[in-house]
């Protein structure tokens, strides 16, 4: 079972391994005229913008999503402080100070 498993992966790895050797052949005919080389580097680099173009949008979300977690203790502290400043203005308001019921 073993063998058959073995054998398998090397014949498929054998199939793969001459295509990704050919994909970058300086000896390919068919990038022999300038026309042809001036298309594929136009290519390359239509490719090379569309990806710098999905790297940055995917690294803004990222910073944003640090943005929010570095922002995360000091939004807690305030909230916090305002929850405190709150609870203070009950418990006199409560012992009949009236000018801290209208909060």
């Amino acid at each position: 079972m073993f063998a058959k498993s073995l054998a398998g992966a090397l014949a498929l790895v054998s199939l793969t391994l001459p295509q990704a050797a050919w994909a970058d052949d300086p000896n390919d005919p068919a990038m022999r005229n300038k026309k042809a080389r001036e298309a594929d580097a136009a290519e390359i680099r239509r490719l090379n913008r569309e990806q710098q173009a999905y790297v940055s949008q995917r690294d803004a979300g990222y910073q944003a999503g640090w943005d929010a977690y570095r922002a995360y203790p000091q939004a807690q502290a305030d909230y916090d402080k305002q929850m405190a400043e709150w609870r203070r203005a009950v418990k006199l308001c409560e012992s009949g100070h009236r000018e801290y019921c209208a909060r």
